[in-house]
């Protein structure tokens, strides 16, 4: 390949009519998907899970799931807006030199696709599997006595289920919901696709030694993302497992998503370039070949170290390093 930055480069114009015919399967199945996991997140927990109270002596057989219920340091409703907004903040501010409304409207859509493809998957899990939260015996106010007989079911009939608790129901229902965490998830979803985006746009890893501002500025969003997801393991919301098994399932939906939106996830030389969408069930054949039907400089944010500069050439620049590809 003698240019890898002008693969998917053409000179047409921007038709916002034509995207929405492209991308319009997209939109509509993330808006079937956002359905799907919000209808999943409001119903009551599928399995009845059987717990043990208290040992025949009276002590606490679970005392990891008697902590008192507290107050979310980061509701669930901020850490999703801070998973979308931080990565849309950023996609608006380099615009002011991409100038690209494909770039800007294709790389929000992935912002979306990691954050909703992340969404339902974790609700899924919550509902079917679940588990039990710091707080639970609090909200669950078993009807259960120390040293009394035990009266429940399984070996020595000292295992119960929700039927004892005596608390309020929508409490209950969610504290039978706590793995994976959502707070973690969303994060992941968002932050790390923004980590990934900025490094592309700023050539944080590339083939040249960048201000050191933009490694800080890489990693902010990664600290986000672990300061959300260990707010959690403060107040007592989630367990430890549940925070690990949200960051696997947002990281691993960010990664897909950056992968579907640009050429490379960590490659210097492609993570910046927008794949093109050709085809849809909108448009019965392909318009414009091989080639993405809008015209976008397929260059990043950075002119450091000649990125961006099509008619530069030096043998140690970055650009020079992607034409020898």
């Amino acid at each position: 390949m003698a240019d890898v930055g002008r693969k998917y480069q053409t000179t047409r114009t921007f038709s916002l009519g034509l995207w929405f015919r492209l991308h319009g399967v997209d939109l509509i199945t993330m808006a079937l998907m956002g359905a799907l996991g919000l209808g999943i997140y409001e119903a009551p927990p599928a399995p009845s899970r059987s717990f043990p109270v208290y040992f025949q002596d009276g002590e606490v057989v679970y005392p990891e799931f008697a902590y008192p219920l507290r107050h979310e340091i980061v509701p669930i409703f901020a850490a999703a807006l801070i998973a979308f907004f931080a990565p849309f903040f950023f996609i608006c501010l380099f615009q002011a030199r991409l100038r690209s409304a494909n770039h800007f409207l294709t790389t929000t859509m992935g912002v979306l696709k990691s954050l909703v493809t992340a969404a339902v998957f974790q609700v899924w899990v919550k509902w079917l599997i679940g588990g039990l939260r710091p707080h639970f015996l609090t909200v669950c106010q078993p009807n259960i006595q120390p040293n009394s007989a035990p009266s429940g079911n399984g070996f020595a009939s000292i295992m119960y289920d929700r039927t004892i608790c005596t608390g309020d129901k929508d409490q209950i229902d969610d504290s039978l919901e706590s793995f994976p965490s959502g707070h973690s998830t969303a994060g992941w979803a968002g932050l790390l696709f923004l980590a990934l985006y900025i490094n592309a746009q700023l050539k944080v890893m590339s083939a040249h030694n960048p201000s050191y501002w933009k490694m800080i500025l890489m990693f902010a969003p990664i600290l986000g993302a672990t300061l959300i997801s260990g707010a959690l393991t403060i107040d007592e919301f989630h367990n430890w497992y549940d925070v690990l098994a949200g960051a696997i399932i947002g990281s691993s939906a960010a990664l897909v998503a950056y992968r579907q939106t640009f050429a490379a996830i960590l490659d210097w030389r492609l993570n910046h370039i927008l794949l093109p969408r050709t085809t849809s069930l909108f448009m019965r054949r392909p318009r414009y070949g091989a080639e993405c039907p809008f015209g976008t400089a397929n260059v990043p944010f950075t002119r450091e170290g000649e990125w961006g500069l099509e008619t530069s050439r030096n043998p140690n620049g970055a650009n020079a390093n992607a034409n020898a590809v």
